[in-house]
Order: structure tokens, then C-alpha cells, then sequence
């Protein structure tokens, strides 16, 4: 996604090949992979700079929206044969942003005006931007209207640029599977080295945001979704807590953990992003609650770069393993933490395993149930139920099943899909109640204001014939989404010099404000990210 020099054409062709896929490379993508090149507009280098950056640069004229806008495209257009993020580009795009210079004009300024944002291809839009969850069965949905978060980024003036690839069905459709692939996208690509995996299911997300193809983008998570695929493409990404950002209009896993967040360059970003797509809305009960803030926080101002200074922090050191990459990063974070003034004491969650064991098979019959409901409320023509999609599969096994199978959509199937049976009901109460006591009780015991783990291991070679290497797979990503509480992933260090490893803060309910001071604090203090190498592929 960086210009490349004509030379190193065929070694980045070669590597698509490895993942199945094949090049199209105009003479602007042969100069799109130099990792400095290709990211500045008007002297100032989009890779570095930050929404407030390109607010300001849009209010003293240096560039308009439009011309920020056709940029991006461009830059789609040239680097993403290398890496395969995105899969539609709006049409209207260009006219959006026209109408957003022209509010600037008349002195109007939403908090993301004129901003281009990318959305997971699971987040409902208008026509003619299709929504698809990566499946070919979604080709002729006609979404009725425009998920919440949407509308709520329009209101802030920001312009939809386009749906960034996913695995397929958000990654709950098979087992194995490759995160990244879906039927619509192919195989999405890590930036850094490109046989390499992206992890999933916001893989289009996270590669855009990190080659620079978007201002920003969205991904959403059930469980891992945002934070795996921002830990391992080296960006920032935001799990908020279940009932913070609306899931209206997002095509659902489970409305138990379903969520939706940004995934951006730096934690800025990531942070008014935030603050424009939180928000009441009617149509999800779980954001209505008397509990719930009031959709009007501003979560830039938690950034605060002296906020590790006098914190408590506990570290889950033993989901690293025996990874001795992630143990070395994870050690680097905490020395920086307590050069920067905090506390660290070691913790242990207990009670995960259980949750775990419980997790997936709720998972399977809030899959049908809440799927089911999805499919009949959407207009256009598609499978009318889960059972319709399995069908639909295997009379379209030659691009659907071409790699993996459908198991996962069998065994949801297979449930009754009722959630007031007891036995889901029983499932569903040990899981989120043993993940949220693993995060509550630690934190209370130890006073602390957040919990740090490590976010991710190396990325793993891309493999469509076996699925994702699980081998040594470190994750720290399910006390948060099992409870439904938040977590922010940043960017903390690389294995073997140029696969990027994260460190993730999580902590209570509704405890974005204090997880994005920690998590801003110690970007500051590292200065880790560096762009994308587009690699072919290492030694």
C-alpha cells in the first residue's frame, strides 16, 4: 500500500500468488510500495497526521475535502492490489465531500468534517454502496436505511469513502478458515509482509488504516475482532463497552458482544472517532439504558500524556505463554509504564477457561436468532434465514466453499436459536458473569485503574488450503468481549523487526476515558508505529 519501486513488481506478485490471488498493477501501483513515499498531500504527511491535523490544514486552505477525498481513491486505486482491504469505493464520494467544503465555506464544522472514512463491509449503507458481510448471498441485500453510526458520521460531516473487506460473516462461518478471506474481497493481506496473515474479522479495517488508504476506518468485534487485527497490522484500535455505540444496522454475531469501534493510525484519531459514532438509539435497547452515559462524551479530552503517572496497572502476563517475541514486548511496555511514573503489580484472571467453554456454544444460538431476525427486517434479495444462507452456500460451493467449509453456520443451525431456552440461558449468564468477575475482582483487589495484556503474536503465514496457524496463538481479547466491557489496543513493538505486536489497556464498564489516557500516555511516550514494509516475505 506504499509506492514500490518497478523492481520489486514481481516479488509482490509472487506473493499474492502464495495467498491465491492475482495482481492488478498499473504503473501507479509498480510505484506504490517505497513504505516513506505516497502518504503526503500538500507537505504534510497523512500517515502522521491526525484528524485535528487535516481539520486544520482543511481550515487555513492548505487542501479541501475533495481533494483530500480524491487522494484517498487514489491511493486505493494504486496500492490495494498489493493488500486486497477494499472492496467497494463510493461513487458518491467525491460529491459528498464537495457538499462538505461547501458547509466549511459557509463557516459550519462537524468534529469530523470532511474526514474519509472506510466501513467494515458489515455496516449497513445506502445504494449504491452494498453491504455483504464478505458473502455473495448478500450481493442483492437493499438495506432499508443507513446503520446508526453511520448516520451519526454523517452528522459529523465526515465522508463515507467506501467498505473495507472482512472474513466472511465476521469469521463465524467455518473452522479452520483464513482470517481475511471472504467470497466478495478474497484474501486480505498484512501490509508489513504480505503472505502474511491480517487477523480477522476487521481485516480490511485495520490493513486500510494502516496504509494509509482512509483518514479512518471502523471495524466491529465479537470477540477479537477489532483489537487482533489492529494489534497485528500496527494501528489503534477501540473495543468500546456493549451499549456505547449503537449495533442498529450492523449485520450481527451476537447481540451479547456484538459491537462496534474505531481502528485508526494513533489514538487520536481513535478517540474522536469515538466520541462522533456513541449515541442512544431506539433501535438498540442496550444503548438506552439508564446505566449507559449519555452519548455526549468527548473523549478527546482523555488525552492526557502525563496519565500513566500515579496509575495502578495490572498485567496479565501469562496469556504471553511461552512466546518469548511477545514477552519481550510486553516486559518493554511495563518498564516504559514505570519509567512513566505507574504502579505495576501482576494479576491473574481467574475463571476464563470457564467462560470460554461457555462462550461458544451461546455464540451458536445467538448466531441463528439474531442473524435470522437481521435477514428477515432486510429488503432485497438474499436467503430469508440461516438456513437459506447453508443452502445457498452449497449451491455456490465453487466460490463460497472454494476453501473452507460452513461448519460453524451448521452447528448454529443444529440450536434451537431460542433465547429464553434455559439451557442457552445458563450458558449465557456463566460466561458473562465469569469474565466480568475476572476483570472486577482484579481491579478491585488491586485498586487499579486498568489491566494491560498483550494484544497479539506475530502474524502467521496466510495459508487458504489448512486456515489460520493457531500454534502459540496469544490472545488477550476475551475478558472484554465476554463481559462487554471496553479495551484499546496500541501498537507496543515488532518481531523480527517488522511484524508489529500490540499491548492492550482494558478495564470496567464504561471505562473508555481512562483506557484511552493510559493507552495515549504511553503512545507518546514510545513513539512505536512505523508505516508498513510490503515485504513479499521474510527471510
Amino acid at each position: 500500500m506504499t509506492p514500490m519501486k518497478p523492481r520489486r513488481r514481481l516479488a509482490v506478485a509472487a506473493a499474492l500468488a502464495v495467498a491465491g490471488l492475482t495482481v492488478a498493477a498499473p504503473a501507479q501501483a509498480r510505484e506504490a510500495a517505497t513504505p516513506s513515499a505516497g502518504t503526503v498531500l500538500r507537505g504534510l504527511d497523512l500517515d502522521r497526521a491526525n484528524v485535528l491535523d487535516l481539520q486544520r490544514a482543511m481550515d487555513r486552505g492548505r487542501f479541501d475535502a475533495v481533494t483530500l477525498t480524491r487522494f484517498y481513491l487514489d491511493r486505493i486505486r494504486a496500492v490495494d492490489p498489493l493488500v486486497h482491504a477494499v472492496v467497494q469505493t463510493n461513487p458518491g464520494a467525491l460529491r459528498e465531500a464537495e457538499r462538505s467544503d461547501q458547509r466549511r465555506r459557509r463557516g459550519a464544522h462537524g468534529p469530523l468534517e470532511g474526514i474519509p472514512v472506510l466501513l467494515k463491509d458489515n455496516i449497513d449503507t445506502a445504494a449504491p454502496l452494498r453491504t455483504t458481510a464478505g458473502s455473495q448471498a448478500l450481493l442483492g441485500s437493499r438495506p432499508a436505511r443507513e446503520a446508526f453510526l453511520v448516520q451519526r458520521l454523517r452528522a459529523a460531516g465526515a465522508v463515507i469513502l467506501g467498505k473495507a473487506n472482512l472474513s466472511e460473516w465476521a469469521n463465524f462461518r467455518s473452522a479452520p478458515s483464513s482470517s481475511g478471506w471472504s467470497a466478495v474481497g478474497g484474501q486480505t493481506n498484512n501490509p508489513y509482509v504480505l503472505d502474511r496473515n491480517p487477523c480477522g474479522s476487521s481485516s480490511g479495517s485495520a490493513v486500510a488504516a494502516a496504509a494509509t488508504l482512509a483518514a479512518v476506518t471502523i471495524g466491529t468485534e465479537t470477540d477479537g475482532s477489532i483489537v487482533c487485527p489492529a494489534g497485528i497490522n500496527g494501528v489503534v484500535g477501540i473495543k468500546p463497552t456493549l451499549g456505547l455505540v449503537s449495533r442498529a444496522g450492523v449485520v450481527p454475531l451476537s447481540a451479547r458482544q456484538d459491537t462496534a469501534g474505531p481502528i485508526t493510525r494513533n489514538v487520536t484519531d481513535a478517540a474522536a472517532v469515538l466520541s462522533v459514532i456513541q449515541g442512544a438509539d431506539p433501535r438498540d435497547p442496550d444503548t438506552v439504558s439508564d446505566t449507559v452515559p449519555g452519548g455526549d462524551r468527548d473523549y478527546l479530552r482523555a488525552l492526557r500524556p502525563g496519565a500513566l503517572s500515579g496509575a495502578r496497572i495490572g498485567v496479565w502476563r501469562s496469556v504471553a505463554g511461552d512466546n518469548q517475541e511477545v514477552r519481550a514486548t510486553l516486559d518493554a511496555a511495563v518498564a516504559t509504564l514505570r519509567a512513566r511514573g505507574a504502579t505495576v503489580v501482576d494479576v491473574e484472571l481467574e475463571g476464563m477457561d470457564e467462560a470460554g467453554e461457555a462462550e461458544f456454544p451461546a455464540l451458536l444460538t445467538e448466531f441463528k436468532h439474531d442473524l435470522n431476525a437481521y435477514l428477515a427486517a432486510t429488503p432485497g434479495r438474499h436467503p430469508a434465514d440461516l438456513a437459506g444462507l447453508i443452502d445457498f452456500n452449497r449451491q455456490h460451493a465453487g466460490t463460497e466453499l472454494r476453501y473452507f467449509g460452513q461448519e460453524l453456520f451448521e452447528q448454529a443451525q443444529a440450536t434451537t436459536g431460542d433465547l429464553d431456552d434455559p439451557a442457552y440461558r445458563a450458558l449465557r449468564e456463566k460466561a458473562t458473569t465469569l469474565a466480568r468477575r475476572a476483570i472486577d475482582s482484579s481491579m478491585a483487589a488491586g485498586r487499579l485503574d486498568a489491566l494491560l495484556a498483550p494484544t497479539n503474536h506475530a502474524a502467521w503465514l496466510t495459508d487458504l488450503t489448512k486456515g489460520d496457524d493457531f500454534t502459540g496463538f496469544v490472545s488477550s481479547s476475551a475478558p472484554s468481549a465476554v463481559s462487554g466491557y471496553p479495551a484499546v489496543t496500541v501498537p507496543a513493538g515488532y518481531a523480527r523487526d517488522v511484524l508489529p505486536l500490540g499491548v492492550t489497556f482494558f478495564g470496567g464498564r464504561f471505562s473508555e476515558p481512562a483506557l484511552i489516557a493510559l493507552g495515549y500516555a504511553f503512545e507518546q511516550a514510545t513513539q512505536i508505529r512505523k508505516p508498513p514494509t510490503y515485504l513479499r516475505t521474510l527471510p
